[in-house]
């Protein structure tokens, strides 16, 4: 399995291809740049299967049809975040001077924790609520690699002041969730580096005590 990172828009949003060796793709947050991500695909030879986003976010939505129609595929999402697509005020991108919107999602993820299987691809949905109430996580135990969209940076958290922010859940979700991972996982963050969870639990100053 191999990924790779498109740091895309104004706000520098991580966007992640992950493929392998059967060719297969999935895109996490396709979130802005649209024309950029297909190049890239298409530089990478590889056939997408899905769109998966982490969070309804503007900054992780905003390429989300033009990639999805360009392939034909479908897009999840989590329950709590469905409306989000389709609303400027949840999704935050009326607060900094945009409207950015996405068509409805084809699939729609529930709170409970479980497996998802696209291709050959098998991920472990991780319910990471906090930066948003529909925040997920995406484990790929076999690699050795989490997507935690922006639940967990290098060195930081999410932010909490947006619609339906919440620090107390966010910190409990990464401890629950995240930190239960094994150290050596490598952290896939919607913004910034990569890390990983054993250096968050040794150096993050908003986990002291985890």
């Amino acid at each position: 399995m191999k990924w790779k990172k498109l740091t895309v828009g104004p706000v520098q949003e991580n966007t992640y291809i992950i493929y392998n060796n059967h060719n297969e793709a999935v895109v996490i947050d396709p979130g802005s740049e649209g024309n950029r991500i297909i190049q890239t695909i298409e530089s990478l030879k590889v056939k997408p299967l899905a769109i998966l986003l982490t969070h309804a976010h503007f900054d992780h939505i905003g390429a989300v049809d033009d990639v999805r129609e360009r392939y034909n595929i479908p897009l999840y999402v989590h329950k709590k975040e469905a409306d989000w697509l389709s609303d400027t005020k949840k999704n935050g991108s009326k607060y900094f001077g945009q409207s950015i919107l996405a068509k409805p999602a084809s699939h729609i993820l529930t709170n409970t924790d479980n497996t998802l299987k696209i291709g050959s691809f098998s991920f472990e949905v991780l319910t990471t609520p906090g930066h948003s109430p529909g925040s997920v996580s995406y484990y790929l135990r076999s690699s050795g690699a989490v997507f935690s969209g922006d639940a967990l940076f290098a060195g930081s958290i999410g932010r909490t002041d947006l619609h339906g922010g919440d620090q107390e859940v966010l910190i409990n979700s990464i401890h629950e969730k995240l930190l239960n991972l094994p150290e050596e996982t490598v952290v896939l963050s919607g913004h910034g580096p990569e890390t990983t969870i054993g250096m968050e639990m040794d150096s993050n100053p908003f986990l002291s005590g985890f």
